[in-house]
C-alpha cells in the first residue's frame, strides 16, 4: 500500500520558520517532520510514498534529491581537476518517493484528487505532514479491513481546536464537524486508510477534504473511527515544535517506533 502525505499548505501558524520552507520540512531533532512521519510507516514495511506538494515544493524535491548529502559522511575530492564524490557511510532508506506538485492554492481534497493516478485502484494511507504518533499501523489497517467501510480515520483526544467526530459504540463515525467551545471529544488525528472510491467524493481543487467528503462519508455510515489512546501531536505552532524537539532530544519521543 502507498502512503499519501499532505505537504502543500502554507503553515501560517508557524510562520517563524515556514516563511523559509514548507511546514513538513521544519526540523525536529535535525530531521524534517516529513522524515519522522515516513519513518513511522517505514517501520511497518510501508515504503512507497506520494508527497502532495504546493508551497515551496522545490525545498522538498531538493531534499530528496540530495538525501545522501544530508545523511552520510562524504569526501569531495577535487585533486584530479574534477569533482569526485565518495560516500563513506550510507544510510539508505528502502523508500520510493513520488513528489507531486498539487498546486499552490489547492485545498486538501483537491490535492488528494490530483494524486489519484499515482495511487491507482487500491486502498491507501493518508496523513498530514505535520503530525506524529505512535499509531500501530498494521492494527489500524486490520481494523479498517474488518469494518469494511470506505474510510477510517485515526482519532485522538488532545486539548485543542480541531474538528470533532461523533462515534457510535461499535466505531462508526456518524458526524464530522467543526469543534465548538462546548465540545471536548475525539479529533481527527490523520493516519487514515481510504478506499479508492473516496476519490469520487472529491469534486476538484476547491474541495476541503475535511468538509464535504468526510462529512458525507460520516452521514452515509462509511467513515470509521480508529481510537488511538497513545501519543499524538501536531506541529501547528512554534510552541508545539519546541515541545516535540524537547521529547526528541531527551530520548522520550513516543513516535520513534524505529531502532
Amino acid at each position: 500500500m502507498k502512503v499519501v502525505i499532505l505537504a502543500g499548505g502554507f503553515g501560517t501558524r508557524i510562520s517563524e520558520e515556514s516563511y523559509l520552507k514548507p511546514k513538513p520540512m521544519i526540523e525536529v531533532g535535525g530531521k524534517p517532520m516529513l522524515w519522522h512521519i515516513m519513518k513511522i510507516f517505514s517501520t511497518y514495511g510501508y515504503n512507497e510514498f506520494i508527497i502532495c506538494c504546493g508551497y515551496k515544493q522545490d525545498v522538498i524535491k531538493e531534499w530528496f534529491s540530495n538525501y545522501y548529502l544530508y545523511s552520510s559522511d562524504i569526501t569531495f575530492d577535487f585533486r584530479s581537476g574534477k569533482k569526485e564524490v565518495i560516500i563513506h557511510r550510507e544510510q539508505p532508506e528502502p523508500w520510493k518517493v513520488t513528489v507531486v506538485d498539487t498546486g499552490l492554492n489547492t485545498m486538501t481534497g483537491g490535492r488528494i484528487k490530483r494524486i489519484a493516478p499515482f495511487v491507482g485502484d487500491e486502498p491507501f494511507f493518508l496523513t498530514y505532514g505535520d503530525g506524529v504518533a505512535d499509531v500501530n499501523i498494521p492494527e489500524l489497517l486490520k481494523y479498517h479491513q474488518e469494518k469494511g467501510q470506505k474510510a477510517t480515520v485515526t482519532c485522538a483526544q488532545p486539548q485543542g481546536r480541531f474538528g470533532n467526530l461523533d462515534i457510535t459504540p461499535d466505531g462508526i463515525v456518524t458526524n464530522f464537524r467543526e469543534k465548538t467551545r462546548e465540545d471536548v471529544g475525539w479529533i481527527n488525528a490523520g493516519f487514515m486508510v481510504l478506499e479508492p472510491s473516496v476519490f469520487d467524493y472529491i469534486e476538484g481543487d476547491e474541495t476541503i477534504f475535511e468538509r464535504y467528503p468526510l462529512e458525507e462519508l460520516a452521514r452515509s455510515g462509511e467513515l470509521n473511527a480508529y481510537k488511538h489512546s497513545g501519543f499524538w501531536q501536531c506541529m501547528d505552532t512554534l510552541r508545539e515544535k519546541e515541545a516535540l524537539e524537547k521529547l526528541w532530544n531527551t530520548n522520550q519521543a513516543p513516535w520513534k517506533v524505529w531502532d
